[in-house]
């Protein structure tokens, strides 16, 4: 099948994508690495009358850093997350993370920005970023704001985006020296989504978790932060904590679905043993079940 009828435009500057976003109304769909819109197109499950190309966009990429936070541009390409140094040094989570997005042809095209403004409950980014405490900054010819991404995320591909918005960037705070990161992911294939997905990281001082940010993809209808067990974690030393106990407490916040690849009762019992076996391995703490 074909795509139905659009115009095509390629700007050059956010501030024109912000113009044509206005003038389209709501009918306008962006275009970044198009590894999610292209089939829907081609489905016709997705039918803009305009298609604004934000790849020429010299703006809306590259990494910086200051004062504590990673600044990153939406159309880095995920193989390019992969692959930055300053990355790699900053946000060794973040990178983590993108190995396990799709396969490596995918990565190629698929950028950071449009995984995690597309809302995909399943995916590693977007959970990620709430773990980290990441934010999002959006603009439209209406001026520019910056949104949590904790807030970002109502559901299935539902996000507070509006429609004549345009992300420009993600800050992701840097967390202290001494942070030490977990990430797991449970899927059928390599490169598909998670069933269940565990990803956060853990700031330790003098033996004790200062600091906690964890979440989950594939556990819910959006990526979900395990606001109780970070509660619980916080202040503990590390060498009396106990997975198992904890486990249960980690999964209290999602709200696991039944669907055609598992169970809900599956993504629990997992999701408990995931969380126990990260947290135990991670510490090196005595074996988890």
């Amino acid at each position: 099948m074909k795509p139905a009828p659009f115009d095509y435009f390629a700007p050059e500057s956010v501030d024109e994508v912000c113009r044509l976003l206005t003038e389209a109304g709501g009918g306008a769909t962006l275009l970044a690495g198009g590894q999610t819109l292209m089939p829907l197109l081609a489905l016709r499950m997705s039918q803009p009358f305009i298609l604004i190309d934000i790849n020429r966009i010299a703006a809306l990429k590259g990494v910086t850093r200051a004062d504590g936070v990673t600044r990153i541009g939406p159309m880095m390409r995920q193989n390019e997350v992969i692959a930055d140094p300053v990355l790699a040094q900053a946000q060794p989570l973040l990178v983590t993370a993108t190995r396990h997005v799709g396969h490596h042809q995918t990565r190629n095209r698929g950028t950071i920005g449009g995984s995690i403004a597309l809302g995909e409950p399943a995916a590693e980014l977007p959970a990620t970023a709430v773990a980290l405490g990441a934010s999002v900054e959006v603009r439209s010819t209406r001026g520019s704001r910056r949104i949590a991404a904790e807030e970002l995320y109502f559901g299935p591909y539902a996000t507070a985006l509006e429609p004549d918005e345009l992300l420009t960037a993600i800050h992701v705070p840097e967390w202290p020296a001494g942070t030490v990161w977990l990430f797991r992911e449970i899927a059928q294939r390599p490169g598909d989504f998670g069933l269940v997905g565990l990803t956060g990281a853990l700031a330790l001082k003098d033996g004790r978790i200062e600091r906690a940010g964890i979440a989950w993809f594939g556990m819910g209808p959006t990526p979900i932060k395990a606001r109780q067990v970070e509660a619980a974690l916080l202040g503990q030393a590390i060498d009396t904590l106990d997975p198992r106990a904890l486990a249960e407490l980690a999964i209290a916040d999602t709200a696991p679905f039944d669907d055609s690849h598992a169970s809900a009762e599956y993504r629990r019992t997992v999701g408990k043993r995931v969380f126990a076996r990260a947290l135990s391995e991670t510490l090196n703490l005595r074996a988890a079940a």
